[in-house]
């Protein structure tokens, strides 16, 4: 069964029109969008507060500098810390390496050279076809394994360079690596991905304010504090220094120190180290991270692996999130210590702090007898031999085989020197490397051993447990993730009985293609009550078709869930009704509130333009939808939905050449083909019309709508005998009374009068109120 796509776009209309005793197909382009005169929906009255002013905000801030004088030996573990270097200002002692000696570096079709002078670093680099700039270095971002250099840009921008310093091997590389990305991309060093101000400022700093002005496209960007100071994770400190200075030798117990709960620890090192969309631009620590973020999650897409390890780019949060360290109480500062982030003890002391047995509810584990490898400072019986931690450097152990981290914590290289831990614990399971492709830490590091080896011996050695839930969970989640129906019911068993929330929410999202089934909306109506906001948030997003087509119950859920207390879930809530909120209500202000905070980037311009045109402002959604294609001309989701609305406005010859340039950067897409012929249909191109529903078909043979489709242009060519083995592969791939029914007409039409009573019945068996169907019986 296909799912209608999570995004707007055509539909594929079957028109009826009874003449002369002769049912007649009719194919038609529909854009998406309401045409009628949008509900009302009150969601509260008036507006969600705007932003404080920063100036009051920021004098809230005492600085790390004025941690220092009570807090001397705190502070000198955090001021060589990844986090108090996440940003700074160049300085000789650290960058004069990088730039002394002048150099040059190619890269691509390009090159960036390096310079210095009388205490100034410069980078030369392409910022246009065949023209290249040199400019100052004004700041430097990260610290360990890589350091990038931001340069100024006009309009209030900071652009991050294209090429990085490597520290340990004394080096410059090409952080995009093999990818030789062009002046006017999206992602090209002086591109919206690249802009510091947008991607970067808000993680590597304290309590930044964006300050972008959309009608200039200048930011205004400002800061408390450069790097990730004191403040960042304990919140704002003035308070508490002037209490201290004037109460500080009472003995009385400070009223201005927040005491944070540990599912607040996490939320807070979560806002940076996670995948999200950023909903606020104003998270503080001890908020709920639900109220600022839209997590990224396991889904459709291919971000993660079907069991969860990070794929892209990804960072720790959500794997951590979906592991069951993380559901049994563990946070980040169980083992990271919380101002050198570094672990609190090396490699296998670390875990064995937990798991030596001491306590009963944590599982014992023997390191060697449960990894059957050699083990640092143990013996072949699992004891310990060797307890100087001094002498313990886990990356320059022999023994790697024995080290936890290496099966569980498996890394992955970004940004090409960057080797990130996978923080969801998984279990190495060559069984699904072999099904689904998803690595294995065994063959990580044998890569001179194939699969069948590593299935062999981990058979060997645990037997029956390798045939765990998540080998099971992972399946389910590969098979919806390839659109299979046999999905459908683990799925919803995955909903109502995984304990985990990230799992429970990966189940809602992933059942949205059967969100119009009556038994899953009931299920997604049910998670959409859930105690966690993450599982309610994509229960919501879920809903959004069934809520669309009216399915009894889904809407009424949407509308209770504009006052969820969290935001995330409001504002998927809000997405889903954004055609009927009332003007001034508090969900509409506060959906507008934050496509306004989104408004920098093309996403941003392309939802806006979404909501404009649900609101039945066309005129401004096309404009909006223009603005998202000149700043990032190689999307070709955003195309495909700028498309939509110029079909809708009549500009029809555009919105083929919108798809056209969709299915040239996507040219796998069959949805992009499928709406590429039905814009062809509209020009009134028969043949491609069907060549671009062929390709469809062909790329995705469970594509109900574009079998179904493809059989209403064959019939209307007079390939009858293709139309209906066309038909016959939409009613395999999807139950709709509508396809059926298609089927009888041409039977009909053709004189093949049983047939078609054939096809009737079985339209009516799966929607009894199927009227048209009951007129070919009678």
């Amino acid at each position: 069964m296909r799912r209608p796509g999570r995004k707007p776009g055509f539909r594929g209309l079957l028109v009826v029109c009874a003449g002369a005793g002769l049912l007649v197909l009719v194919l038609v382009l529909w854009s998406w969008f309401d045409r009628e005169s949008p509900r009302s929906t009150r969601a509260g009255t008036g507006s969600e507060a705007a932003l404080e002013d920063e100036s009051v905000v920021f004098a809230r801030y005492g600085g790390s500098g004025s941690c220092r004088e009570c807090h001397e030996e705190t502070f000198s573990a955090w001021e060589d810390s990844h986090h108090a270097l996440a940003e700074r200002n160049t300085a000789r002692v650290m960058d004069q390496q990088a730039f002394h000696p002048a150099g040059r570096l190619e890269h691509g079709s390009r090159y960036t050279t390096w310079s210095a002078s009388n205490g100034q670093y410069h980078i030369v680099s392409l910022v246009a076809s065949n023209r290249s700039r040199e400019f100052e270095v004004a700041r430097v971002i990260g610290h360990d394994p890589l350091r990038q250099f931001l340069v100024r840009f006009p309009g209030g921008r900071y652009q991050a360079s294209e090429v990085a310093w490597d520290p340990h091997r004394g080096e410059w590389f090409p952080v995009f690596g093999s990818e030789d990305r062009q002046p006017g991309e999206w992602g090209h060093w002086t591109g919206r991905g690249m802009n510091w101000n947008s991607m970067c400022a808000a993680c590597h700093n304290t309590r930044v304010r964006k300050n972008y002005d959309e009608s200039t496209d200048t930011y205004r960007t400002s800061m408390v504090e450069m790097g990730v100071g004191c403040e960042a994770c304990h919140g704002p400190l003035q308070a508490h220094n002037e209490w201290q200075r004037r109460h500080g030798r009472s003995g009385r117990a400070d009223p201005t120190i927040p005491e944070f709960t540990r599912a607040q620890v996490l939320d807070y090192c979560g806002s940076c180290h996670s995948r999200r969309g950023e909903l606020t631009g104003d998270f503080v620590p001890g908020e709920s991270f639900d109220d600022h973020y839209v997590l990224a999650v396991v889904d459709e897409t291919d971000t993660f692996f079907p069991d969860g390890q990070v794929r892209d780019e990804d960072f720790e949060f959500a794997a951590f999130l979906g592991s069951r360290m993380q559901h049994r109480g563990v946070t980040c500062v169980d083992c990271h210590d919380r101002h050198t982030g570094r672990t609190l003890l090396p490699g296998n002391w670390l875990c064995l702090r937990c798991h030596s047995g001491s306590d009963p509810s944590i599982p014992a584990i023997n390191p060697v007898t449960h990894s059957f490898h050699k083990v640092y400072g143990h013996d072949s019986s699992g004891t310990a031999t060797n307890l100087d931690l001094t002498a313990y450097i886990p990356r320059e152990v022999k023994e790697t085989g024995g080290e936890c981290v290496n099966c569980h914590m498996p890394q992955t290289h970004y940004m090409q020197r960057h080797r990130r831990h996978d923080h969801g614990f998984t279990i190495p399971d060559p069984v699904l490397t072999k099904e689904l492709g998803i690595p294995n830490a065994c063959n990580r590091c044998h890569t001179d051993k194939d699969v069948e080896w590593a299935i062999e011996w981990t058979s060997r050695w645990y037997g029956d447990r390798m045939d765990r839930p998540s080998r099971h969970r992972t399946r389910v989640i590969a098979a919806a993730r390839r659109g299979e129906d046999a999905a459908r019911d683990p799925l919803l068993k995955l909903l109502r009985t995984e304990e985990i929330p990230y799992w429970r929410a990966v189940a809602a999202n992933l059942l949205e293609r059967w969100s119009a089934e009556p038994e899953v909306t009931d299920a997604l109506i049910r998670a959409a009550q859930d105690t966690n906001a993450l599982v309610r948030a994509n229960a919501m997003q879920s809903l959004a078709n069934a809520v669309e087509i009216g399915v009894a119950g889904a809407l009424e859920c949407a509308r209770a869930l504009l006052n969820d207390p969290s935001r995330s879930v409001r504002y998927q809530a809000a997405w889903v009704l954004r055609s009927e909120l009332r003007p001034g209500s508090r969900a509409l202000v506060e959906l507008e509130r934050i496509l306004e905070w989104m408004s920098d980037q093309p996403a941003g311009q392309a939802q806006k333009g979404a909501l404009a045109a649900a609101r039945g402002r066309l005129s401004e959604a096309l404009e909006h939808y223009a603005r998202a294609i000149r700043w990032d001309s190689g999307s070709a989701p955003i195309r495909h939905d700028y498309a939509v609305l110029l079909a809708g406005a009549g500009r029809t010859t555009e919105a083929v050449e919108q798809l056209l340039a969709a299915c040239t950067i996507e040219p796998e897409n069959a949805e992009f083909h499928f709406k590429l012929a039905l814009a062809w249909n509209e020009t009134g191109d028969r043949e491609k019309t069907i060549a671009a529903l062929e390709r469809a078909v062909r790329l995705d043979p469970l594509h109900a709508r574009a079998w179904y489709n493809l059989a209403l242009a064959l019939n209307e060519a007079g390939r009858t005998k293709e139309a209906l083995d066309a038909l016959a592969r939409a009613e395999a791939a999807e139950r709709n009374a509508i396809y059926s029914y298609a089927r009888a007409t041409i039977l009909l039409k053709l004189g093949r009068v049983e047939e078609a009573r054939s096809a009737a019945r079985r339209s009516l068996e799966i929607d009894p109120g199927f009227e048209p169907a009951r007129e070919i019986l009678r």
